[in-house]
């Protein structure tokens, strides 16, 4: 009985001195968006996780700059208005998710629905590692 709690309190001393390393840091993450409709996105807005931008108007089969976000995710919430109307993404809740990391992304996004007025990410393209990370 004495060499199983000398077992288990040697185990327990091993286990407490471990620590968890992050194998990533969560961000920051710059993002860009392509829009690969054929029309125009006005007052287009992303929601990463990690901060919100207003990206202004994307024309049709654009791509827009880059804006860093704290941190961001495959998915994202993205809203815009076209021809007057308000199109947006299903709502996206980031638990569980994997986060994307210290990159230069690219969101590409379409017109999933005229009738639900929906929009889709259809891809996440990783550009290329940040490189001017303080």
């Amino acid at each position: 009985m004495k060499r199983h709690l000398i077992f288990a309190a040697i185990l327990l001393l091993a286990l407490s001195g471990c620590k968890k390393l992050e194998k990533e840091p969560y961000g920051p993450t710059d993002i860009r968006i392509r829009n690969l409709s054929d029309v125009a996105m006005n007052e287009l807005t992303v929601e990463t996780g990690g901060g919100t931008y207003n990206y202004g108007t994307l024309g049709a089969q654009e791509t827009s700059d880059y804006h860093r976000f704290e941190r961001a995710y495959p998915k994202a919430n993205i809203s815009a208005i076209i021809n007057g109307e308000k199109y947006k993404t299903d709502t996206t809740t980031y638990y569980y998710m994997q986060y994307l990391g210290q990159v230069k992304a690219t969101y590409e996004i379409f017109i999933e629905s005229h009738t639900l007025k929906k929009l889709k990410i259809s891809n996440v393209i990783m550009e290329s590692a940040l490189d001017d990370i303080k």
